[in-house]
């Protein structure tokens, strides 16, 4: 099995996942549980089908 980590395109997922969460830092807190969580789920799922793949 092949070391998912050392891919390029997973490696850019995981900065994405990381801007994201400093991005939400700045919406207001009244969409914790809506938008936020939503946007958060969404960029996880990028490196993560990245690695299952």
């Amino acid at each position: 099995m092949r070391d998912f980590r050392k891919y390029t395109i997973w490696q850019g997922g995981i900065n994405f996942v990381k801007q994201i969460y400093l991005f939400s830092e700045f919406l207001p807190p009244d969409e914790r549980f809506g938008l936020i969580s939503q946007i958060k789920r969404a960029s996880v799922s990028i490196p993560s089908n990245i690695a299952e793949g």
